[in-house]
């Protein structure tokens, strides 16, 4: 008798683990795209230090949609953020997924208008992003960026070809 209550207590108490962790998930999820909302406004508003703020402190680790490959961690700056130019863009049907405690993938399509000096131009991009835990914040810590050039309409922009 022991034996079935001991046995009892314990799958009661799995269960809860198993809900707490669904739960987690779930939370993680919804904070990482208020997350994304905010990063993606503070892009379109050119607030660097939010961007800045939303971004790893170790750095992110990005590929562009202009076809470059592997570039080195970046350390988000002022500055850098001035150079890349001009862009209002809109996302559509992101999608959270926690893939660890602390790290939730992020996927998306955008589209909108990029440019400098003036010059603006159609811009579409699938985006997949890494989202991380740090400080109790969520940050990003990856980014692709792929071209959706569905009809020609995909730019780059002049810094992604700064080194």
């Amino acid at each position: 008798m022991k034996k079935l209550a001991l046995t009892t207590i314990t799958i009661i108490m799995s269960l809860g683990n198993f809900a707490y962790a669904d739960q987690h998930s779930e939370s993680s999820e919804a904070e990482v795209l208020e997350a994304l909302s905010a990063y993606m406004d503070a892009r379109n508003t050119r607030d660097f230090k939010a961007v800045i703020a939303l971004s790893s402190k170790s750095g992110t680790l990005d590929t562009n949609s202009d076809g470059s490959f592997h570039k080195q961690p970046a350390v988000q700056t002022i500055a850098g953020w001035k150079k890349s130019g001009d862009a209002i863009t809109q996302y559509f049907y992101p999608e959270a997924t926690a893939i660890a405690d602390d790290v939730v993938h992020v996927r998306f399509y955008s589209e909108g208008m990029v440019g400098s000096n003036g010059k603006m131009n159609d811009y579409r991009t699938r985006v997949t992003m890494n989202w991380v835990k740090e400080d109790g914040n969520w940050v990003l810590r990856s980014a692709h960026y792929s071209p959706a050039s569905y009809g020609g309409v995909h730019k780059t922009q002049a810094s992604d070809f700064e080194d």
